[in-house]
């Protein structure tokens, strides 16, 4: 990892980062009367376009109205997942990961973009963190430097004692970069794919990793 400062905490995106995707995106394919081929491959062209994953909806059904339609969607299935998500869709490296950095003395955090419904999931899980946090809870969302304010209040650290784990520069390390924090771009999900291969992933990540589990290694580099 770039630099010498001793980071203290490692904060957690959610989504593509701790939460795998695919069954989110398949239930809404087949909301959405497509194939999940289909518009998962709208999703990685709205990833490569730097476009919302709101305009693959478009795409695929044009003129939708999202808000309308989970509506529906919640009447008419009300106690399916729809577009929830659960301990089943944990990427199988996060419970051993985060319970790694604990036990190696790193404070913990989950915070990322998420409806309120998604703390009640994630703390339900159980996972081995200090605590969860999500945009809904706090008004204010990635990319806003309010957000990272946020991020550094919880933990009671500086932010250049906090490393904050994401999937995408435009959301992750961009703005937490310049809120002061390290960062570490996660190669997993349609965006940390295509964003590890830019020239800024290089120039402004401290660190790119294949998994969660390259973290610890990552951060024993700076001691």
């Amino acid at each position: 990892m770039k630099g010498d400062l001793v980071i203290k905490a490692v904060v957690f995106d959610v989504g593509e980062t701790l939460i795998d995707e695919t069954r989110i995106w398949t239930r809404w394919a087949r909301r959405l009367g497509v194939s999940p081929f289909v518009l998962m491959g709208a999703l990685g062209g709205m990833a490569a376009l730097d476009r919302s994953h709101r305009a693959a909806f478009e795409l695929v059904r044009p003129g939708l109205d999202i808000g309308a339609e989970l509506e529906a969607w919640e009447r008419d299935e009300p106690d399916d997942l729809r577009n929830h998500f659960d301990a089943d869709d944990l990427y199988a490296d996060v419970r051993e990961a985060l319970a790694g950095l604990r036990a190696a003395g790193y404070q913990v955090i989950v915070a990322g973009n998420q409806p309120t419904r998604a703390y009640d999931a994630l703390v339900a899980m159980e996972l081995p963190v200090d605590s969860v946090h999500t945009s809904d809870g706090w008004g204010v969302a990635k990319p806003a430097p309010e957000f990272f304010a946020k991020v550094a209040a919880v933990a009671g650290r500086e932010p250049g004692e906090i490393l904050y784990v994401g999937d995408r520069l435009d959301n992750d390390v961009l703005p937490a970069s310049a809120a002061g924090m390290r960062t570490a771009l996660l190669r997993r999900g349609p965006w940390g794919f295509l964003h590890a291969e830019r020239p800024k992933a290089a120039q402004v990540a401290d660190v790119i990793v294949d998994d969660l589990h390259g973290l610890l290694p990552a951060l024993r580099d700076t001691v």
